[in-house]
């Protein structure tokens, strides 16, 4: 009784703590991380990074400078509270100085105002951002042949994901039919064990896998049966996008039967490490998603995938560049990782991007040129076009039609939205059986309640044919997505047209006088949408990628810097799925999956720049980008101009003419980007300079993130070295500067710039010489000439002796004096 007695005193008190509404605060305290300390504590020698290169996380001065901040986060945290009126859930110690904490409201309150606490930010939410591609992107004969094919593409290349986890007996991932792979000794992560399967989650081609969900179960929200308190992927997206970046080459994409193609990472050599810190059902924590960084930086990864972002702009800080989790993305740049994160979904509205940072290169989602169509064939010969990718009817006949509604086993189950057909217990097999069974797309569909899959499985336990899916309204630029189904099946996207099926089935279908069905007389077949056609019309911007100008503060006001960076393939992506995941009804059990996403943009880049990093292994990460932007083509597979899908006045979905608002430098060009003659460089002191000539940007909040003096001597954000110029806000001439760096043979370049005639562009000098590895100078001058409310764009080209091209957009907005 006394043992029962103690552990209800225990439950009583921790019932009067969380009665308080306690909640997770990340904190930043004084004194440098890891990665910015030099010296100056007694008895800590220094373990700064000077320059954009991997520090060394097993050094002994590493280890024991960590250790030291640790014991003060654990020190401040029990001067200020009684032991268990608290929980500290990580110390951040590599890349930024703090903790994250789970605490009252009046508790923050006590630890901003304590000395030696620069910062207390209430962790809010963040959310996923979601193959043929390889062969779209040039990668087989371009690229791959160059590192030694595809067994040897993204050789020893570590790249770390920040996602839902990994399900690791997929045969992307798997080691049995490639070339043994060696230890990768820079690399010093670990393998999580499963707790059911007991194995641990590595294979060689899997070299690390950890979980981070403590800021989720302090909130509640973590529920271990669907999550899973491993780095197994209990969503699917993680799976997706470690396979698009680094899966292994030529693995047969097989659901229901049917191959559609073999699916490879871009790097499939690549080593793969897992960062779990998202969940079904709530997405993440940003004090979650921080401790992953750190430990994968800590843990010595090369690149970085995050199809991860804040739900919006930071509410808690002025500024977009300036939270926890972008001054992490900045320090792990420092360290020498390249960053690669999704710009979110929120498309085709302008301003809708969630990654901001001039120090990552952040991913907006083209369609490529694959494309799945079907068609339905009425009996009285009209053809109805449509998305299934499904085999065909039987050749040459045509099957019976007959309407959910019209085959109900009791009126009583009208209640159950029988036109969704998914309980094929209130349908008559007796009335189904060798016909096609004609259902209703209704909002179930969007909202997830209800799946093509589920309509699929419904006729098919019923022994139908096939089945059609009529829209019969939609929402305004509602996306319909092909979805692989085992029988004959198809989606009437187009409401005129499913008006068309309805009527021809109405008036082919005799009834009584109740309503009732006499005889089904409707009948048609359904085509073959197995096979994809491909356009030449692509790549364009997909409609739900998000949209810059880009910001720098909440209330939106437009920054110095364009985003996003790069397009890559993001729009209906072939890729590893987990057969655990349930995050897309129309996938649950399978083994692949054709998502969209910028989340599945990012990946590409991701894998490409692994390959970058292969053949270039002592570039910073802003060399690795600019090598990828500025090689990027502006054209489709046509030769016209890049578009990009956009709502019409009716907001039906229509193509407009793409700017760097919607796809950055242009779309990625990986043979390009191995050899792009110049780059663009910078590293964190230039990152620095852009954040301190911002205007509004509060000179103590930079120092309480990056632990730095301010240094102005940028003179304006404009002349951050990055490869693209924007000026927000122009006013009468602006001189702003870039400098390149020649990573090839000695070429002359010669400047070019052309503009939107609202603004006059001059370059100097026009023209330049460079010898292997020297830098140069150039400036770009920019006039306003009209006042016309809106961005103008141009771009300047070096063009180079030897063949190379070097483009890098410019967009600047005028305004009188």
């Amino acid at each position: 009784m006394r043992v029962l007695g103690f552990g209800c005193r225990i439950i009583v008190f921790l019932a009067l703590w969380m009665g308080v509404k306690a909640e997770i605060y990340l904190v930043t305290v004084e004194g440098d991380p890891v990665i910015s300390y030099r010296g100056g504590v007694p008895g800590f020698e220094a373990t700064a990074v000077e320059t954009d290169e991997n520090f060394d996380p097993t050094s002994q001065f590493v280890t024991s400078y960590a250790q030291h901040l640790e014991k003060k986060h654990d020190m401040l945290l029990g001067m200020l509270f009684n032991h268990g009126s608290y929980e500290k859930l990580y110390s951040y110690k590599h890349l930024i100085n703090g903790f994250a904490v789970h605490v009252s409201p009046d508790q923050a309150e006590i630890l901003r105002h304590a000395p030696g606490v620069k910062s207390v930010v209430r962790d809010w939410k963040v959310r996923r951002l979601t193959t043929h591609t390889p062969q779209f992107l040039g990668l087989p004969t371009g690229v791959w042949p160059t590192g030694g094919g595809f067994d040897r593409a993204g050789e020893d290349i570590v790249i770390g994901f920040v996602d839902s986890g990994i399900f690791p007996h997929h045969p992307s991932f798997a080691t049995h039919h490639t070339e043994p792979y060696g230890p990768v000794p820079k690399y010093r992560g670990k393998c999580e064990v499963d707790p059911d399967t007991k194995r641990d989650f590595c294979n060689g081609k899997i070299i690390g896998a950890q979980h981070f969900a403590k800021a989720a179960i302090a909130a509640g929200l973590f529920n271990p049966t669907i999550d899973f308190d491993s780095p197994l992927d209990g969503d699917g997206h993680g799976s997706h996008t470690a396979s698009i970046a680094a899966g292994n080459n030529g693995i047969p994409v097989k659901i229901h039967g049917y191959e559609f193609g073999k699916a490879s990472g871009m790097a499939p050599r690549a080593r793969i490490a897992v960062y779990k810190a998202l969940y079904r059902l709530f997405g993440g924590f940003v004090a979650d998603v921080v401790a992953a960084i750190d430990q994968a930086v800590h843990d010595g990864v090369d690149i970085l995938s995050l199809s991860v972002g804040p739900n919006s702009p930071p509410t808690t800080t002025k500024t977009t560049f300036l939270n926890p989790f972008d001054a992490t993305l900045l320090a792990a740049v420092k360290a020498g990782v390249f960053v690669a994160q999704a710009a979110g979904n929120g498309g085709p509205f302008p301003k809708t991007l969630v990654s901001y940072s001039p120090w990552i290169a952040s991913v907006a989602a083209a369609i490529d040129d694959r494309r799945y169509k079907n068609h339905f064939t009425l009996g009285n010969g009209k053809i109805l076009s449509g998305i299934g990718l499904s085999p065909s009817t039987h050749p040459n006949q045509t099957f019976t039609l007959v309407s959910a509604n019209d085959v109900l086993l009791d009126s009583s189950a009208m209640k159950y939205s029988p036109s969704d057909c998914q309980r094929p217990e209130v349908l008559n097999r007796n009335l189904v059986e060798g016909n096609i069974l004609l259902c209703g797309y209704s909002f179930n569909f969007v909202s997830g309640t209800a799946s093509i899959k589920k309509v699929s499985e419904t006729a098919k336990s019923l022994g139908a044919v096939g089945f059609v899916l009529a829209v019969e309204n939609a929402s305004p630029g509602t996306k319909f997505d092909p979805v692989p189904v085992s029988i004959p099946g198809i989606l009437i996207t187009d409401v005129p047209k499913s008006m068309e099926l309805i009527d021809y089935y109405n008036v082919s279908t005799p009834r009584d006088w109740t309503g009732r069905v006499r005889s089904f007389k409707a009948v048609g077949s359904i085509g073959d949408g197995l096979m994809p056609i491909l356009h030449k019309s692509a790549p364009q911007v997909a409609l739900f990628s998000a949209r810059g100008p880009n910001i720098k503060d909440f209330s939106f006001q437009d920054a110095d810097l364009l985003k996003p960076d790069i397009l890559a393939p993001g729009s209906l992506i072939w890729a590893a799925w987990s057969p655990n995941g349930t995050d897309e009804p129309n996938y649950v059990g399978e083994g692949f999956a054709m998502i969209s996403g910028t989340s599945m943009a990012a990946p590409h880049i991701a894998g490409i720049a692994a390959l970058v990093k292969q053949k270039h292994p002592r570039w910073s990460p802003a060399a690795i980008k600019s090598a990828l932007m500025t090689t990027t083509t502006k054209l489709d597979r046509a030769g016209g101009p890049l578009q990009a899908q956009q709502y019409s006045e009716t907001e039906e979905v229509k193509l407009v003419p793409a700017t760097p608002f919607d796809y950055g430098s242009g779309h990625v060009s990986p043979r390009a980007a191995l050899d792009p003659g110049l780059i663009f460089d910078a590293g964190y002191e230039d990152y620095l300079g852009f954040l301190c000539t911002t205007p509004g940007i509060d000179v103590h909040e930079i120092r309480n993130y990056t632990n730095s003096q301010c240094n102005n001597s940028m003179g304006h954000p404009s002349n951050l070295n990055t490869p693209s110029v924007t000026v927000s806000h122009l006013v009468g001439t602006q001189t702003v500067s870039r400098t390149v760096t020649n990573v090839a043979e000695e070429e002359t370049y010669v400047i070019t710039a052309r503009m939107h005639p609202a603004i006059a562009i001059e370059t100097s000098p026009p023209a330049m010489t460079l010898k292997v590895g020297a830098s140069r100078k150039f400036t770009v001058t920019l006039t306003v000439r009209a006042v016309t409310g809106t961005y103008s764009f141009g771009e300047i080209c070096l063009k180079g002796s030897r063949g190379h091209k070097v483009r890098i957009p410019v967009v600047a907005m005028g305004y009188w004096r």
